[in-house]
């Protein structure tokens, strides 16, 4: 039965217990299929980091009635794209397609999903992937900064380890250790499956009835290890780079404190698209020290983490760290931001929101992870409604909470 919350998503429950999202598009020409399971990098042990991702790579190279280049070409072969990511907390399996493709769509992920079977000489070839991946990333510091930052933020936690994993660890991965993955982890009661297209809902769950109705269910209890608190730090690493790259950041609340939308405001005020962010005009703008500042904030289920990114010249590293924290404790003590201020923000805030709900593709990945750990995914009036509510004073508390931060550089 549909439970419409907004106009423009619906909710279905399958008779398996697979959650669906729908969103119809009339007239559209591409539509996007896909699950995401609450399954990433930090329910591994250790010994096996790195394997939802591995999981999720390999998830490709063959099922009991497909080779993995049945698999690749078939979606490729009508215009279609078949795609996967994984992260700290979720995975993501999804096509995009020409709109009259569903069926076609839906029995491709459904045979991904029961009965990938991970042949040995696959997965072997696929390491030698990933291997490759992992020492690509470690080539760029400007994205490896990141990874390191939340190692030593999270040090001893379930959070603090790369999701790509270790190349130790990806040498042992077996075919069964893949298996057991799926088996434990890719189930109806731990996955969401999202449709946007121009299909109406009941042609959609007739569909995933049919061919994902063998998809069981595991009733699974997600339970997350308490966090290590750890001290701030300041850390500086030699990477013979020719820029300076620096993560300064701070944990915060996760994805249901009440200071979630206020703590997503304040990253764009201090570093976000726009160039006219407090943080570009001071380092950029006005002194030229950096192409490239910005700021995030990152939720997880327990916790968040706020961060601030930007590169430089060796030499003029320890200036933007100061100029940075300038702008941070200066918004914290009410200096550089007020009600006039705090409202042409919330405007622009919500400006990029409604551009970026253009996107289709983004949008449905983004309301099914809403789904996945919230229920459902916030309508634009319900969103327009916490931006509103957003305060001053709130803005202020949560840029003190992130005063007392910690640094990682890559010289």
């Amino acid at each position: 039965m549909a439970k419409n919350h907004n106009s423009l998503y619906s909710y279905f429950t399958l008779t398996n217990g697979l959650q669906l999202i729908h969103r119809r598009t009339p007239g559209a020409a591409a539509a996007y299929f896909g699950v995401t399971v609450r399954a990433g990098s930090r329910d591994e042990t250790p010994g096996k980091f790195g394997l939802a991702h591995f999981v999720e790579h390999t998830l490709f190279k063959g099922t009991e009635r497909r080779s993995a280049w049945h698999i690749l070409n078939r979606m490729e072969a009508v215009g279609g794209e078949l795609n996967a990511f994984t992260s700290k907390e979720e995975t993501t399996v999804y096509t995009a397609f020409p709109a009259a493709q569903l069926n076609r769509a839906a029995e491709l992920v459904a045979d991904l999903l029961l009965n990938s079977r991970f042949p040995a000489a696959e997965l072997q070839r696929e390491r030698e992937v990933v291997a490759d991946e992992i020492d690509s990333y470690l080539d760029q510091p400007g994205e490896a900064v990141f990874d390191d930052f939340d190692d030593l933020l999270f040090s001893g936690c379930s959070l603090g380890h790369n999701i790509l994993g270790t190349t130790d660890d990806l040498a042992r991965f077996t075919s069964d250790d893949c298996r057991m993955w799926l088996q434990r982890w890719y189930t109806a009661d731990n996955m969401v499956a999202f449709y946007s297209g121009p299909a109406g809902c009941d042609r959609v769950t007739a569909c995933l009835e049919r061919h994902l109705a063998a998809l069981p269910s595991g009733g699974h209890q997600h339970s997350m290890p308490e966090l290590c608190i750890n001290p701030p730090f300041d850390t500086e690493k030699n990477v013979g780079s020719h820029q300076s790259h620096t993560v300064i950041g701070a944990r915060t609340g996760g994805m249901y404190s009440p200071d979630r939308f206020a703590m997503a405001l304040l990253a764009n005020i201090l570093g976000g698209p726009g160039m006219n962010s407090l943080l570009n005009v001071s380092l950029r703008e006005r002194r030229g020290l950096v192409y490239t500042v910005e700021a995030s904030s990152s939720l997880y289920t327990d916790c968040g983490v706020m961060s601030i990114y930007y590169g430089c010249d060796h030499h003029d590293e320890l200036r933007c760290r100061q100029l940075v924290q300038k702008e941070i404790e200066a918004v914290a003590a009410g200096e550089s931001i007020n009600q006039r201020k705090l409202d042409k923000a919330k405007k622009q805030y919500l400006g990029q929101m409604l551009i970026s709900a253009e996107n289709r593709e983004n949008s449905i990945l983004g309301a099914a992870r809403a789904t996945l750990f919230h229920g459902r995914a916030a309508d634009r009036q319900e969103m327009q409604r916490h931006i509103a509510d957003i305060s001053l004073q709130q803005i202020c508390r949560c840029a003190e909470s992130i005063c007392k931060n910690s640094k990682l550089t890559l010289n």
